[in-house]
């Protein structure tokens, strides 16, 4: 089984001013074929009763990517290898010694540094040979020695549905500070997984599926797009035999689908080139899963379906320049284009991906990155060497004392793993979060208030954002800003959305259980259920019927005078609305109302619009010369605490009175106060409202509008 579904299409081209005329017949390698590294790429030309000398293999494909790499640790851990395993076979009757070189080659040629080389050698030595832990890391070193070391607790875990929860715990934390351990532990089941038909089917399916479950969602997480497409594929066939055939005999019938490519991919390299921006234009044929996914999205297959072009170019900004050339001479298919140079994946990817379409109608699909993005992009963290500091002094070789490693590559998923594992006591709650979390297979990013980014799972939600940005501390958050307007925690994010956090000051707040039911990652969930298990008082049971709203009233004292032109008017009959509430120096208009009162109104009331479609004529009305006045505020926040005695100690605190105050039962979180104030002075309006939007919790205070109720 091939990891390429198709067969190799002329697929480069140079294009740019100074670029040599393509030859159709030169090869591509648009993806890595790690497939082709087989038992006859290892061992070569054998001759009877003896190995040769195949670390040479593995020296030349290092070589390609690290031309200064020291050969001579790599010869002597084959040599400790060789020694060590001779005499052992595998399944398939292979000296043993073929698998490690098989890893090895594996990781060679996706551009591992050499200390992973070295490890990935040495892998099986101190689980299935005499060599000790303390031999290697006296030949070779801590740092390999700690690699080979999480290696083995890894070949102990079983991952299968019967695996110890806390073994596998602890195993995952214990290498997931290096993710070298795990980028060999994929290159090991890539291995077996190739000469997986030695075994019983039975046996064959376990592994598989342990593969599809686990492994793969580890391999996407890191980046290893190479590794990820070929395990894909050789589980496909395990556990899909029929779909497995049905795609192959697709791909089979449609020989000519790398003619339509390379006939698109002419046209882009003419129109890169005449634009006078170098590239190289490769043709990528899709591996046979990716045939199978696009067959079931778009039913029958065109041969531009088969594959996909990929651009290579030398800077980031040539990146955009090629997508502006696309999008100028080709037509754009809108709904296809995503920038992950902007905003990278979780797993450290990045590309522009685009669609255009050719004069036939043909659509194909376009991805443009610069070399060292498609170096990532296939290899992923395997491709970033040992991006692990040394301690002071060092060379590089020799882990810190405290075993902590700086790793600024580690992608966010991981570092998400490794910090709430912490929180989780139970296994079991551990391995059912840690297969929730894997069996997520996309993933948002969101941009926080302060430029910086969270890496959330698709369908995350505020409560999500919280806990990813602010930890514990998001136990106190009261609510959130989503590209700048009011949200509940509730709010389900998209990708691309700023979010800020509003955070209380109370220490005593924390969670309610209501959470939980928004809480799509593992961290949140773990952090909030900890919290309620430590606070059951907090935990109250819900009430039957909504509690009604609650009413404080006060001393009524009257507000600021007002004067109507309208003879006969009964004093003191002069009063302002509650929908609106004018105080000086408001603009004002007047109604008569029955009895003979006037009822007055801010100009722009909606009220005063709906009396004169009823044709009630309008008083002239204005104020009296006092300062004195009463106004209707409401106050909307998130429910916190002793909101209401903290809005009510910010009132008194300018010096106003309170009239009445009504407070309205929670509503997704956010609760609304309504005060009816004295105001000793209009003037101290402003700074009225300063005061009570200063609360912790509150997000608005405005002038109350509501409808009027119309005894006019």
């Amino acid at each position: 089984m091939s990891a390429e579904a198709t067969n190799p299409v002329s697929a480069a081209e140079a294009v740019g001013p100074d670029a040599p005329s393509r030859s159709r017949g030169r090869a591509a390698r648009a993806r890595l074929d790690l497939r082709r590294l087989g038992r006859a790429a290892l061992v070569g030309a054998t001759t009877r009763g003896r190995l040769p000398d195949a670390i040479g293999h593995v020296a030349e494909a290092h070589r390609a990517h690290h031309s200064d790499a020291d050969l001579a640790v790599l010869r002597r851990a084959y040599v400790l290898a060789e020694s060590s395993h001779r005499g052992q076979f595998r399944k398939s009757g292979e000296p043993y010694i073929t698998h490690p070189l098989a890893v090895t080659l594996i990781l060679a040629e996706l551009g591992a540094e050499t200390t992973t080389l070295t490890a990935a050698l040495l892998h099986d030595t101190v689980e299935d040979t005499e060599v000790t832990l303390d031999q290697v890391r006296e030949q070779f070193g801590a740092e390999v020695a700690y690699l080979v070391d999480g290696v083995t607790k890894l070949e102990k875990v079983d991952y299968g549905a019967a695996a110890e929860p806390e073994t596998f715990r602890k195993m995952l934390v214990a290498t997931g500070n290096d993710v070298r351990v795990m980028s060999i532990k994929l290159a090991d089941r890539l291995h077996n997984m190739r000469t997986l038909g030695v075994m019983r089917p039975e046996k064959q399916v376990r592994i598989a599926k342990v593969t599809r479950d686990v492994l793969i969602p580890l391999a996407e997480r890191l980046g290893v797009q190479a590794l990820k497409t070929e395990l894909e594929d050789l589980v496909f066939a395990i556990l899909h035999p029929e779909e497995y055939e049905n795609t192959r005999a697709l791909i089979a019938g449609n020989t000519g689908a790398g003619d339509a490519l390379a006939t698109i991919a002419d046209s882009v390299a003419a129109a890169l080139r005449e634009a006078d921006i170098g590239a190289e234009v490769l043709v990528r044929p899709r591996h046979f899963v990716s045939v199978h996914r696009v067959r079931l999205k778009r039913g029958e297959l065109r041969g531009s379906d088969f594959g996909r072009l990929l651009v290579l170019v030398a800077e980031d900004a040539d990146c955009y320049a090629v997508l502006g050339e696309l999008h100028t001479c080709f037509t754009p298919v809108i709904s296809e284009f995503k920038d992950f140079i902007a905003a990278p994946k979780f797993n450290l990817y990045q590309s522009l991906h685009t669609a255009v379409a050719a004069p036939d109608g043909a659509v194909a699909e376009v991805l443009i990155r610069t070399h060292q993005m498609h170096k990532v992009a296939e290899a992923g963290v395997v491709a970033l060497g040992n991006p692990y500091t040394p301690p002071a002094g060092g060379d590089g070789t020799e882990p810190a004392d405290d075993g902590e490693r700086a790793d600024p590559t580690r992608p966010g998923w991981l570092s998400r793993l490794l910090d709430w594992q912490q929180s989780t006591p139970d296994p079991d709650t551990f391995w059912t979060s840690l297969r929730a979390d894997l069996a997520e297979d996309q993933e948002i990013t969101v941009f926080r208030a302060d430029g910086g980014t969270l890496g959330l799972p698709a369908g995350a939600s505020c409560v999500d954002a919280a806990y990813a940005q602010h930890g514990a501390a998001a136990h106190g958050c009261l609510g959130a800003r989503v590209n700048g307007s009011l949200a509940t925690l509730s709010t389900v994010l998209n990708d691309g959305d700023t979010v800020q956090l509003l955070l209380t000051q109370d220490t005593g707040s924390g969670p309610s259980p209501e959470w939980l039911e928004h809480a799509r990652t593992p961290a949140a969930r773990i952090a909030i259920t900890a919290w309620l298990q430590a606070h059951p008082e907090a935990v109250r049971a819900p009430e039957a019927d909504p509690r009604p709203p609650v009413s404080v009233t006060a001393d009524r004292r009257s507000g600021a005078k007002l004067h109507a032109d309208l003879p006969g008017a009964p004093a003191g009959a002069v009063r302002p609305a509650g929908c609106c509430t004018p105080v000086p120096p408001d603009a004002i208009t007047g109604f008569q109302v029955r009895g003979g009162s006037v009822t007055v109104h801010r100009i722009g009331c909606a009220s005063v619009g709906s009396m004169r479609r009823l044709g009630r004529a309008p008083v002239t009305v204005r104020w009296g010369d006092t300062a004195e006045c009463r106004v209707t505020l409401v106050a909307e926040a998130f429910g916190r605490p002793r909101l209401l005695a903290d809005l009510t100690e910010a009132i008194a605190g300018e010096g106003v009175a309170v009239v009445s105050a009504t407070v309205e039962p929670p509503s997704e979180q956010r609760v609304r106060h309504t005060y009816t104030l004295q105001l000793p002075d209009a003037a101290g309006l402003p700074a009225l409202m300063r005061a009570m939007r200063d609360v912790a919790g509150v997000y608005d205070v405005s002038r109350a509008r509501h409808p009027a109720t119309h005894d006019e």
